[in-house]
């Protein structure tokens, strides 16, 4: 485990820093979604629709405008991408209970099992990098990403350090259990 205030620079602010920082994200980044590019790329999907699939794996039942909300593309984006999705079968669109209007968008166990198997690979990343880098890091690496994100969806995330639970994935319209996540996942509100 890191100590991270014997390490922590006092000058923290300083040009340098802030670039140093920056560029660790782009590299993060890169490799982060590296392994699930690869992936996709192999079954003719792209970045976007990893990002539609994660986000309707992690909120069963969401809304197209939700969707939107998030991920902030263009409807006719997101059209493209969900279109393939539903054509793949990998999503299933069924129309909401009270306006019949909305599109509720839940993954198809194909989804489910295709979300797991992207995701498997930056689960580990980051449990290994929070295993190394301890707690009190791990909490200060949280208060910075809450930092950097748009103070509008920061509300979607509860940094205070304790567990929260995640909602259970569904299948259509069945709750599947998550066997690799289990109930809890820390720092996401529900």
């Amino acid at each position: 485990m890191v100590d991270v205030k014997s390490v922590a620079n006092p000058l923290f602010l300083r040009e340098e820093e802030l670039r140093q920082a920056i560029e660790m994200l782009f590299f993060a980044y890169r490799d982060f979604t590296g392994g699930p590019d690869e992936m996709l790329a192999e079954i003719g999907l792209g970045r976007a629709h990893h990002r539609v699939i994660y986000f309707v794996g992690r909120n069963p039942g969401i809304t197209v405008s939700e969707l939107l909300k998030i991920l902030r593309i263009t409807k006719q984006s997101l059209s493209r991408v969900l279109s393939h999705l539903v054509e793949e079968e990998f999503i299933i669109q069924t129309p909401g209970e009270r306006d019949r209007r909305q599109r509720l968008l839940t993954l198809t166990q194909k989804g489910v099992e295709l979300e797991r198997r992207l995701t498997a690979d930056q689960r580990e990343r980051i449990a290994d990098a929070f295993r190394k880098a301890g707690a009190d890091a791990v909490q200060g690496f949280k208060l910075v990403l809450h930092g950097i994100i748009d103070a509008p969806d920061r509300e979607r995330f509860d940094v205070s350090g304790g567990p929260t639970h995640a909602p259970a994935a569904r299948v259509g319209n069945k709750i599947a259990g998550d066997k690799m996540t289990g109930t809890k996942i820390a720092g996401i509100k529900r």
